[in-house]
């Protein structure tokens, strides 16, 4: 909830916002105008303490599945070369309320490759990581997830996978184990290089993959939102 008025508004994660001062409000305006600023900053004040109150609430602090080293594992496979690659230190959030989630990645995380001047290069000329360090994923669960049932659930995210500075929305599908503390994610899915605009030259196109299959395996745990 946003109310207009002459203070700033309360961010959702309950950080205080300073309030607006007008030392002197009867020199700028006239009689009638500074009366009704006055009425309006009480009013503001009253509806501020009443959300202040709402947010400090326990009963309505919010449930969050936080991780931090989650894996991606990614694998090329053409006509003359396998490479495949890992990354152990992928983040993610995963929000029941709203039903949404987010993943994260560094890609200069990623280590295996058949060599190291094939990690050089994958880094430096086609991901180009000092441009675009990281590899996010930001949607939404289709089904309605009882977070509160543990089970395994076959779900489907849709949202927007950001890789080489480039945005493509997507569908996903993967399974969703719940229990008691956690929630366990695996997905499988193919980027399109060309999508993301990652350019594989000539002489090496049949060394790699026009898609690159990715697994992603994480392990979420319970938080409470202050």
């Amino acid at each position: 909830m946003f109310f207009i008025c002459y203070m700033p508004v309360i961010p959702d994660f309950g950080m205080v916002s300073r309030n607006l001062v007008i030392k002197d409000p009867y020199k700028f305006f006239p009689t009638e105008n500074a009366l009704k600023l006055w009425n309006m900053k009480i009013l503001c004040g009253f509806l501020a303490s009443l959300m202040l109150t709402v947010i400090a609430s326990p009963a309505d602090q919010d449930v969050r599945w936080i991780a931090a080293d989650g894996r991606v594992h990614i694998q090329s496979d053409a006509p003359l070369e396998v490479i495949k690659a890992d990354s152990e230190v992928l983040q993610g959030v995963i929000d029941p309320g709203s039903n949404t989630f987010a993943f994260s990645v560094r890609i200069n995380s990623f280590q295996g490759f058949n060599s190291q001047i094939q990690r050089t290069h994958f880094l430096e000329n086609y991901m180009e990581e000092k441009k675009y360090p990281n590899a996010t994923f930001e949607g939404r669960f289709i089904e309605d997830i009882p977070f509160d049932t543990p089970g395994v659930y076959s779900v489907r995210a849709k949202g927007m996978l950001l890789i080489h500075g480039v945005t493509r929305e997507r569908i996903i599908r993967g399974d969703l184990m719940i229990m008691e503390e956690s929630v366990f994610i695996r997905t499988d899915f193919f980027v399109p290089v060309s999508d993301h605009g990652i350019s594989i030259p000539k002489i090496v196109n049949q060394k790699i993959a026009e898609e690159i299959a990715v697994t992603i395996e994480i392990e979420f745990n319970r938080t409470q939102s202050p």
